[in-house]
């Protein structure tokens, strides 16, 4: 079966309907990440079926949940779950937040090669970024423990927005951590065909 066969076939499991320009550019997307990890180290993932699975469609697994207006993925890194989500969703306006030079350098090249008109790319910590105006949803892929994350992003997010984190096993311990005024946050399974293991998304009200 060839990638975009086993494209087709995950996203008709997970319910979403793309045309061919849509899954094309989700294929030209893992291709820049193969042909940039050899020089940039993006991701730890090199196979490109493997990119398709853990990568794609995990990112892609969020999209109900994503909302609309504006996006903030922060430690984006190679651009996940940013990237796919904005190729999905072009009513979305995302920007991809990461501190390090180099991804950033490809993210804005990919964004470029990718036609993306409706991302853009920030270099800075989250602590220290300062946006023009607050995101409707913030999101973030592996990028730290939930406390941390709502203490550095939630001032990133309009009040009745919501923060995402995407995690593996369910974050019992996490969670228990959050500070109280958090603590009602809502734990969804994902189902990431391809995948056997577990993904949840932590949303969180703000």
């Amino acid at each position: 079966m060839s990638l975009d066969e086993q494209l087709a076939s995950g996203l008709e499991q997970m319910g979403l309907s793309l045309g061919m320009e849509q899954r094309g550019r989700l294929l030209d997307y893992i291709a820049l990440l193969q042909k940039w990890n050899r020089v940039y180290n993006l991701t730890a993932v090199r196979a490109a079926e493997n990119m398709l699975y853990q990568h794609l469609l995990d990112s892609l697994a969020v999209l109900p949940y994503a909302g609309t207006g504006r996006l903030l993925d922060v430690g984006s890194g190679a651009g996940l779950p940013g990237i796919p989500l904005a190729i999905v969703a072009p009513e979305l306006q995302i920007t991809l937040l990461d501190s390090n030079h180099k991804k950033t350098t490809f993210l804005r090249q990919a964004c470029i090669e990718l036609g993306l008109g409706n991302v853009a790319v920030a270099c800075a910590r989250v602590d220290v970024f300062m946006p023009p105006q607050l995101f409707d949803t913030v999101i973030s892929r592996a990028f730290s423990e939930l406390s941390e994350f709502v203490r550095l992003s939630a001032r990133l997010c309009r009040p009745g927005g919501k923060l995402l984190a995407m995690k593996g096993v369910y974050p019992h311990d996490e969670l228990a951590q959050l500070p109280v005024e958090y603590r009602q946050a809502e734990v969804v399974a994902l189902n990431v065909p391809g995948l056997e293991a577990q993904r949840h998304l932590v949303i969180i009200g703000v």
